[in-house]
């Protein structure tokens, strides 16, 4: 890898798509902060680098986090500080509106928001209706020998708990599910085969949820949108309707496909690792550390960008105002320098929980403690009403020669399709 190195197109190729991992580990050895040739993208995969440059808020704008070199900032980054082109500009930037994008004081505005939906008393309450949900929607899963698991599971059961957590009416989930409908070929922000950056159902969200928060500030009904509806600014400022409903629709639609993904690594993982299986069907506690282990090893997120303010130096690399820079996730949490033999999937990994797949800094993930909640709610349903879970040779291959579709994004990581055989427990299934 390392000789043709110049020669691989990470943003524009799919030659990388199945397995970047060797790529990354190639920029790494080259250098821990790397400009790539084809769209001047300084690359950052080295651990220590990454979390500099994930906390420096004030270097580092956040400005186009979401979709990176494309399509491009509209005019030229020319001079020594290029905050003010970036704050003229920032509109005409792709997802502009979105909390990831967004950059302090605005930021903190927003996120304070969302904070007030996720409170450990929500989340302790959202956790005790999971295993709920992920029961009933086994109960239909597993009543037989086998099934697809991303959209037989795990995608219905993160939008019933982002539905559930942001107080979702139960009238409105079939219309909900209808447009997160997962299709095995889903195009996504990022992709490597169309670089359209059209919208997917977020407009839908942004209506719906301006709707719920409008009517329950006419009629307030003490639920969860009510509470979104009467939060407020840090100043005591009251938001617009739409600015409450893109804080929750960013956090339904993040929460949804990048949890999806991380639940079909998992899956993917016990299913292919028999070793792995038995470890923690020998002890539920285990689930946790294994979930970290999965968001280090193969996580959700490839990376995340930033673009650079003023003249800066991250790792003795000399990075000018107006550079593009992507943290890369997946080539960080594998930096030997951090993880000890990281190319190994350890289930008891000490430090597995070092990862920065949910990010650092003020962008870290707030829907962290959520999707690590779901990932373990999710692991132990299932382990607990199977006795063992195979992959499905006739849609997979043999051990020896697997194939798996990869969503075709340079930002998201995941398969699209997860084709599982398994043997219920006794009472279980037909």
């Amino acid at each position: 890898m390392a000789d043709d190195l110049d020669e691989v197109d990470f943003f524009r190729g799919d030659e990388l798509n199945v397995d970047p991992y060797p790529y990354f580990d190639a920029l790494r050895a080259k250098c821990p902060v790397t400009r790539e040739p084809h769209h001047n993208v300084m690359m950052v995969t080295g651990y220590d680098e990454a979390v500099e440059v994930l906390h420096d808020s004030e270097t580092f704008s956040s400005c186009l986090s979401v979709t990176g070199p494309f399509p491009g900032f509209p005019v030229p980054l020319e001079g020594d500080d290029v905050t003010g082109l970036i704050e003229e500009h920032r509109e005409k930037l792709p997802m502009s509106d979105q909390l990831p994008t967004l950059d302090p004081p605005v930021h903190t505005a927003h996120r304070s928001l969302l904070m007030k939906l996720i409170t450990p008393k929500r989340l302790k309450e959202n956790e005790e209706q999971m295993g709920r949900l992920a029961d009933g929607l086994l109960d239909t899963y597993l009543d037989g020998t086998g099934g697809e698991f991303i959209r037989g599971f795990a995608g219905p059961f993160t939008l019933l708990v982002i539905a559930d957590l942001l107080g979702v009416p139960d009238e409105d989930l079939p219309e909900f599910r209808e447009q997160f409908n997962l299709q095995e070929n889903t195009g996504t922000i990022g992709s490597t085969e169309d670089m359209s950056l059209a919208h997917t159902p977020l407009a839908f969200l942004y209506e719906r949820f301006a709707a719920y928060i409008e009517d329950r500030r006419r009629a307030p009904r003490g639920d969860v949108l009510t509470g979104l509806a009467s939060a407020t600014f840090p100043d005591g400022s009251v938001p617009e309707p739409i600015e409450s409903a893109k804080v929750a629709a960013n956090l339904f639609a993040a929460g949804q496909e990048t949890t999806v993904r991380l639940l079909g690594t998992a899956l993917k993982v016990i299913a292919e690792r028999p070793d792995v299986q038995a470890y923690l069907r020998e002890d539920h506690g285990r689930i946790q550390n294994f979930v970290e282990e999965t968001l280090r090893h193969d996580g959700p997120i490839k990376g995340d960008f930033r673009l650079s303010r003023v003249p800066t130096t991250i790792g003795g690399v000399d990075i000018p105002a107006g550079t593009t820079v992507m943290v890369v996730n997946g080539g960080v949490n594998r930096d030997p320098r951090k993880f000890e033999d990281p190319g190994t999937f350890d289930p008891a990994r000490a430090n597995a929980r070092h990862h920065v797949a949910f990010g650092r800094g003020i962008h870290t993930c707030p829907g962290a403690p959520l999707a690590r909640a779901e990932g373990r709610a999710a692991i132990e349903r299932i382990l607990e009403r199977t006795s063992d879970i195979r992959i499905a040779e006739h849609k997979h291959g043999p051990a020896d020669d697997r194939r798996f579709k990869y969503v075709p994004t340079y930002i998201l990581r995941g398969i699209t399709g997860l084709h599982l055989e398994f043997t219920p427990k006794e009472g279980e299934g037909r």
